[in-house]
């Protein structure tokens, strides 16, 4: 990875549980509370219902996704109540990692690309900013969503679109993510990749404290 790291020029990052920390944990538990049981499927990745899909692959707007919500629901439920279940997996941003993307910028081109929805983006966004004091994407060159390009990591597709839109030669870019599969993704797609699977931090990956 040292290697990598001599020769990238670009480094796209994932969001949640790279710089975001997050607990899936926490909305299954909400929404199980609202009546939705087995949100997510076995191992903590991937949705089982479509409408979570569908909302991170800009499908849907904010309205039609609480619409589908509530079809899965045995009563019914206000709006705050599905956005604030569906927000709560959403934890906090490190200092240190904002820090670290700083001290980044100075060396590399600096991108994120996340799979979320537009409720999720205003909630973090928000959060962010409360604790900063500035804006998140001020930290990138471009931030990249699912549900604004319309396509979902690990596809190829969405890879290729990030790499287009931004002008980045895939081996001169490093992707960052803790989701194996997006990793393969962005390997498909001819990029560098690390998997960040809690064995190694973006600190001890950069040698940077």
């Amino acid at each position: 990875m040292e290697q990598i790291l001599q020769e990238v020029k670009n480094i796209v990052f994932d969001l949640g549980g790279v710089l975001l920390d997050i607990d899936p944990q926490r909305t299954v538990k909400s929404f199980e509370t609202l009546g939705l049981t087995n949100v997510i499927k076995p191992g903590g990745w991937g949705y089982r219902q479509e409408v979570f899909l569908h909302m991170e692959e800009g499908k849907l707007t904010d309205g039609e996704f609480r619409d589908g919500i509530r079809e899965l629901l045995p009563g019914p439920v206000l709006d705050a109540e599905i956005d604030a279940a569906w927000c709560a997996m959403l934890i906090d941003f490190p200092a240190e990692r904002v820090t670290l993307l700083k001290q980044l910028e100075s060396k590399y081109n600096l991108y994120l690309f996340s799979n979320t929805n537009n409720i999720h983006v205003n909630y973090f966004h928000k959060l962010f900013h409360q604790k900063f004091g500035f804006s998140m994407s001020d930290l990138f060159v471009k931030d990249y969503y699912s549900h604004e390009i319309n396509r979902r990591k690990p596809s190829l597709e969405s890879f290729q679109f990030v790499l287009n839109d931004a002008a980045l030669n895939p081996r001169e870019t490093l992707f960052i993510d803790d989701s194996k599969e997006n990793v393969m993704g962005a390997e498909r797609a001819g990029m560098h990749a690390f998997h960040l699977n809690g064995e190694t931090s973006l600190h001890q990956l950069f040698k940077l404290v």
